[in-house]
């Protein structure tokens, strides 16, 4: 790995510090480098300001006059209410060069960030390490390209597929290993949604118990047509949860990443309309027989149309258990 590389996928960690608090804007991870030290670091505060390259700049002070600014976003080139455009605040450092791991889609920057950067003499590198730094930012990149945040489902079963014991005893199929890893998931996501059924089967908490990270608990969502509100009994009441009466409902968020924990109808109701573009499946080494199913039916006619629209992205073991990510081949 080349200098620049090694110093743009630091930037791009950085970035995964604001996953899920920075909706609608988007993560981004900033370094001040300096005769290739490091002297400066930011990434997108919570609520989506400030930006990424204020708070390095920030940091950095007059050591950033003539230092190189790595960043997983292209700066953006418009001025908002909430702050000045980051390309401006980049031109006014006297920083000397800028390498951006991918451009901005959004419309308002797109291009115009690192033109304003070139335009006052500032040197502009771009492409390194864009496939990571898309990875980084997808539920963002999908709310730009598909308007709606990326949709995760996640699904914990056992060696056959089931995801509870006939009579719906479900806790716990997974071990401890494969729980404080979707715990973490539940850490990066802005929402996390379930549906009528199981709120009313388990009446969940919804939150993160994994120790320092308790803060970071998603915004609860009920996914329900015939839910006439929620009810202040439910265990995350006291967080503001939201009432989702339809997927457009769910679609139209202005957060980038959800998470999707069930149940069964949910799951199928968010399959049969393609809205899932990620599914982390916990598989236990446990049969269960005539248990229940992760989903139902979602509007295949025939065993062809299953084929071809999921690529295995990931796996990993967990304890006993495997973690296998599949991504959405669109």
């Amino acid at each position: 790995m080349s200098e620049a590389a090694r110093l743009m996928d630091a930037a791009i960690r950085l970035s995964l510090r604001g996953l899920g608090r920075t909706a609608p804007n988007p993560n981004v991870g900033c370094l001040v480098v300096r005769n290739g030290r490091i002297v400066a670091r930011g990434w997108t505060q919570p609520g989506g300001r400030p930006h990424a390259e204020m708070m390095a700049l920030e940091a950095a002070g007059a050591a950033a006059r003539g230092a190189e600014l790595y960043v997983s976003l292209e700066p953006c080139a418009h001025v908002s209410p909430r702050g000045p455009a980051c390309a401006d605040l980049i031109v006014a450092s006297g920083v000397s060069a800028v390498h951006i791991a991918m451009r901005d889609p959004d419309p308002r920057t797109d291009g115009q960030g690192a033109a304003r950067l070139g335009s006052a003499g500032v040197a502009v590198t771009l492409g390194t390490g864009e496939a990571a730094a898309r990875q980084a930012m997808a539920g963002f990149l999908s709310r730009i390209a598909l308007g709606r945040p990326r949709i995760t489902l996640k699904l914990a079963m056992s060696i056959d597929g089931r995801v509870s014991m006939p009579g719906g005893e479900s806790q716990w199929i997974t071990g401890p290993e494969a729980r404080a890893h979707a715990h973490l998931q539940r850490a990066l996501a802005d929402v996390i949604v379930i549906g009528r059924g199981t709120l009313e089967a388990d009446d969940p908490s919804l939150d993160v118990r994994l120790p320092g990270l308790e803060d970071r608990s998603p915004r609860p969502a009920v996914l329900s047509a015939t839910l006439d509100a929620i009810p202040a009994s439910a265990k995350f009441a006291d967080r503001d949860p939201l009432l989702l009466a339809s997927v457009d409902d769910l679609c139209g968020l202005a957060v980038n990443d959800v998470l999707v924990e069930g149940g069964a109808a949910t799951a199928s109701t968010l399959l049969a309309a393609d809205l899932i573009d990620r599914m982390l499946v916990y598989r236990a080494p446990v049969v269960i027989g005539d248990g229940a199913p992760g989903a139902g039916r979602i509007g295949l006619e025939r065993l062809a149309d299953a084929h071809g629209r999921w690529r295995l992205a990931e796996t990993r073991a967990l304890g006993n258990d495997r973690l296998e990510v599949y991504a959405r081949t669109r």
